[in-house]
């Protein structure tokens, strides 16, 4: 069902808006960046809530914290958590996409796919990463 993969969708989207508040701290040089994405994050978020309003359900809060794939203590570190929320917010929407037959959720939840892909391979361009992009983002082979 679509409302149960938006949740999913909605839990990624929290877990971004948290990530990047957490690495602002630890990453001077792309700053900018950063508070794009922080942006972005903030608003898909909000947008998703109201979709799941829209639809009667009550949309899930944030966790008071998440874990990041390993502690954030460097620039490094930091990014390699903006990778990771990047990756997972990439497979949340995909989720999504492939759980609605409702087109206006279907076009928004590619949307956010596709720029939460863009965002994960400038970061992995950020910290040298190779390959840069993935073929298939929010997939297992992705």
């Amino acid at each position: 069902m679509s409302v149960e993969a938006v949740q999913d969708a909605l839990a990624a989207e929290h877990a971004a808006v948290w990530t990047y508040g957490l690495v602002s701290a630890f990453v001077d040089q792309q700053a900018a960046a950063v508070a794009d994405g922080a942006t972005a994050h903030r608003a898909r978020r909000d947008t998703t809530e109201r979709w799941l309003r829209d639809k009667g359900a009550q949309p899930k809060p944030p966790a008071p914290a998440y874990l990041p794939p390993q502690p954030v203590d460097s620039a490094a570190s930091a990014i390699a958590a903006l990778i990771a929320v990047e990756t997972d917010a990439c497979v949340a929407w995909r989720g999504v996409v492939e759980r609605t037959d409702d087109q206006e959720l279907r076009k928004s939840a590619l949307d956010a796919l596709t720029t939460s892909a863009i965002r994960a391979t400038r970061w992995r361009k950020t910290a040298g990463i190779t390959p840069l992009s993935i073929a298939l983002p929010g997939t297992a082979d992705g």
